[in-house]
């Protein structure tokens, strides 16, 4: 496997023809200390008060979209996956008001784009760890163009725009894309690779050393996994927000939107596979301290 040996960028006053040159050429650019380290400090505080919001209130979807629930390595509950976490901080809210983030639609050319804060699942937050009980550590070569055609719709330009919350060098897993893929065919779109289901490392795929506050962007095209971390316990620890920049008439989602099918089909998945609701697991836990933590009549 290659190391991403891009030249270093950085977003300073937004996108520059050098950028957007590199970006239509791979489909995919990383951009160093987008957040600063008392940026980071601030983002990591309300990404934690988000997740516990969520858990004290039962939550179990927002807009539709299901929480990947899972453990972190103390045993404590962790949310895995939180669909449109902006509607729950303002400092996540005026993040994406950000101008750097702003100008990142130049990217899609002539394509109007626009932040979708409201749209597809809002502002995302992955949190990977590999733990015993932990129902996220990898995710298998996937596009992110198929979406749109679950929803009814032709595939359209997008962007995904990762903010890096955890240090993640090369031999600690993460990112891994096949760079230029977003130029391909429909059918090498849609059957190239098994969705989700591959997570087999590509002779061309190509790492990124990554280091906390970095921001990568790719093609929604773009042919795309997350490698395991080879180390268990705090060590594997990544979070990563993702934003999607969008085209297209606004589809914007509600408490009242209905979840999308191919959620549903991860649901079923682990039910064959004889797992336990992932709520399941995480609401006994939650009742367990709060036993715990309650005092003795």
């Amino acid at each position: 496997m290659k190391t991403n040996n891009q030249p270093l960028f950085r977003l300073d006053e937004g996108v520059t023809d050098a950028h957007l040159a590199y970006f239509q050429k791979y489909g995919i650019i990383q951009f160093k200390n987008f957040l600063d380290k008392s940026a980071l400090t601030h983002i990591h505080t309300e990404v934690q008060q988000v997740q516990e919001l969520l858990i004290r209130n039962n939550i179990q979807k927002v807009n539709g979209i299901p929480l990947k629930f899972g453990t972190d390595v103390d045993g404590s509950p962790l949310i895995q996956r939180i669909a449109f976490a902006s509607h729950y901080s303002n400092t996540l809210r005026e993040l994406l008001k950000d101008k750097r983030l702003q100008s990142l639609t130049s990217l899609l050319g002539s394509y109007a784009g626009r932040i979708g804060e409201n749209e597809k699942d809002g502002l995302v937050i992955n949190h990977y760890v590999n733990a015993a009980e932990s129902q996220f550590k990898q995710l298998g070569w996937h596009t992110d163009s198929p979406r749109d055609l679950f929803l009814g719709s032709r595939i359209l330009p997008m962007l995904n725009v990762g903010i890096h919350l955890d240090d993640c060098p090369l031999h600690n897993g993460g990112l891994r894309v096949l760079p230029g893929t977003h130029e391909q065919g429909l059918l090498k779109l849609l059957f190239r690779k098994k969705y989700f289901i591959d997570n087999n490392p590509d002779e061309k795929e190509v790492g990124f050393d990554i280091e906390a506050g970095d921001l990568t962007v790719h093609d929604g095209r773009l042919w795309h996994r997350v490698q395991q971390s080879p180390y268990t316990g705090e060590k594997s620890r990544r979070r990563v927000m993702y934003i999607p920049i969008i085209t297209g008439a606004y589809q914007p989602k509600t408490a009242n939107s209905p979840t999308p099918f191919y959620h549903k089909l991860a649901h079923i998945k682990q039910h064959l596979y004889g797992g336990r609701p992932q709520w399941v697991n995480v609401k006994a836990r939650t009742e367990s301290l709060a036993e715990v933590n309650s005092p003795s009549l």
